[in-house]
C-alpha cells in the first residue's frame, strides 16, 4: 500500500466476526465512504466495538475482508500492515491518556514514536493540535487536573496529531453532559472541515450525535448489518426495528411481574409501619 492513497474509504466484504466458537456478526457488507463521517449504531452488545477492533486490525475476521483504500488489511505484508495501522488515529472511549504524562507529552507520543522530528518541531505541532480542540493553554496540565470532556478532547488531539486519513472514535460522547457532548460533536465536524479527505468512523448509540454529525450510518442488530446508507435514507426508513431504534420505542415486555405472597406482604407492611 502506498502512503499516496487518496480515497481512504473502508469496505467491509462478507465479514464474519467472533471469538472462538462464538459468532458475533455475520455477513456484514458495507462501504464507509471516504471523507465522510460514518456512524456504527446498534443496541448494547450488538458488536459495534467488535467491528471497530477488526477495522483497526486488532482482530482477524473469521471470514471476509476489510479493505482500506482498496487494500485488504489482513492480506498486507507485516511492514505494510504496520504502516497502515499508523495511518489510523483512534479516540478511545475514556481518552486513554497516560496519567504520568502531561497533555502535551500525551499528544506528542505518536510523533516521538513514528517520526524523527526535532523536539522543537514536535512541541509546535502539539500546541497547534491542542489548539484545534481548544486546549492550547493546557499542554502542561496532567489528565487528573482536567474534566472528563477535556480529557476526551485531548484524546482527540492525540488521534489527529499525525493527520491520519482514517479516524476511529469509540463512543466519543459517552459519559459527557449535554454541553460537552455537543462540543465533541462540533469538534468532529470541525475536524471533517479541517481534514476534508479524512474518513471518520464513530461507534455510538447517541441519537443526538447521529443527527448532528452523521453523513452515513451502519446499523447492527441481531448479528447482522440491517442498514447501510446515508443518514437521509436512514431517517426515511419504514423498517420496524430501525423506526423503533430511531424513535426510542421500548421493546414490548410481556413478562409477568413477580409478586409477594399476601402473608409476606402483610409482614413487610407491618415492619415498615413501625
Amino acid at each position: 500500500m502506498s502512503d499516496t492513497t487518496t480515497a481512504w474509504d473502508i469496505r467491509l466484504e462478507g465479514l464474519r466476526l467472533g471469538y472462538g466458537e462464538k459468532v458475533v456478526l455475520e455477513d456484514v457488507t458495507a462501504t464507509l465512504p471516504a471523507g465522510r463521517i460514518s456512524m456504527i449504531l446498534g443496541g448494547s452488545g450488538c458488536g459495534k466495538s467488535t467491528l471497530l477492533r477488526h477495522i483497526l486490525g486488532l482482530q482477524r475476521p473469521l471470514s471476509g475482508r476489510v479493505l482500506l483504500g482498496g487494500n485488504d488489511l489482513f492480506a498486507l505484508s507485516g511492514i505494510e500492515f504496520r504502516r497502515t495501522r499508523r495511518r489510523m488515529g483512534v479516540l478511545f472511549q475514556d481518552g486513554a491518556l497516560l496519567g504520568a504524562l502531561t497533555l502535551g507529552d500525551n499528544v506528542a507520543l505518536p510523533l516521538k514514536e513514528h517520526t524523527r522530528l526535532p523536539a522543537t518541531t514536535i512541541r509546535e505541532v502539539v500546541l497547534h493540535t491542542l489548539g484545534l480542540v481548544g486546549l492550547s493553554d493546557f499542554a502542561d496540565y496532567y489528565p487528573s487536573q482536567l474534566s472528563g470532556g477535556m480529557r476526551k478532547r485531548a484524546g482527540l488531539a492525540r488521534a489527529i496529531v499525525m493527520h491520519p486519513p482514517i479516524l476511529l472514535c469509540d463512543e466519543p460522547t459517552s459519559g459527557l453532559d449535554p454541553i460537552n457532548a455537543a462540543q465533541m460533536d462540533r469538534l468532529l465536524l470541525d475536524m471533517k472541515a479541517h481534514f476534508p479527505e479524512m474518513t471518520t468512523v464513530v461507534v455510538s448509540h447517541d441519537l443526538q450525535s447521529l443527527r448532528m454529525i452523521a453523513d452515513h450510518a451502519l446499523v447492527l442488530h441481531d448479528g447482522k448489518a440491517v442498514f447501510s446508507g446515508s443518514y437521509h435514507d436512514l431517517q426515511a426508513t419504514r423498517d420496524p426495528y430501525l423506526r423503533d431504534f430511531l424513535d426510542r420505542t421500548p421493546a414490548a415486555d410481556n413478562a409477568m411481574r413477580p409478586a409477594l405472597s399476601p402473608e409476606v406482604r402483610a409482614a413487610l407492611d407491618a415492619w415498615l409501619a413501625r
